[in-house]
C-alpha cells in the first residue's frame, strides 16, 4: 500500500520503491477517487535512483483530465499535480 498523508485539500504520496506499473495504477487510483476537497496532488518519487517515476508523473499522469498542471518546485524529488484552483 502506498504512503500517503492528507492535510487541508493536500494529498502527499510516496512512490519510492515502487514500479512504474505500480505507480501509475496507484496515482491513477488516487486521482479517481479524489473528492472535491482535493485540490493538489505531492507525488515524491525521488531523483537520485534514476527519472524513469519522475518522467511517467510529469508525462503520463499529468495528461488525466482530473489534473489541471504540473508545478515543478525545489526539491528535483517532488511534482505536485494542481487539480484545482484553490480560490
Amino acid at each position: 500500500m502506498p504512503d500517503f498523508n492528507t492535510s487541508c485539500g493536500m494529498i502527499e504520496m510516496d512512490i519510492h520503491g515502487m514500479t512504474r506499473r505500480q505507480a501509475k495504477t496507484h496515482l491513477e487510483a488516487l486521482l479517481c477517487g479524489a473528492g472535491r476537497s482535493v485540490y493538489r496532488v505531492r507525488v515524491i518519487h525521488g531523483y537520485r535512483g534514476g527519472t524513469e517515476l519522475r518522467d511517467m508523473v510529469r508525462k503520463e499522469i499529468a495528461k488525466n483530465p482530473k489534473v489541471l498542471r504540473v508545478e515543478l518546485g525545489l526539491n528535483p524529488g517532488e511534482t505536485e499535480l494542481v487539480l484545482r484552483e484553490l480560490f
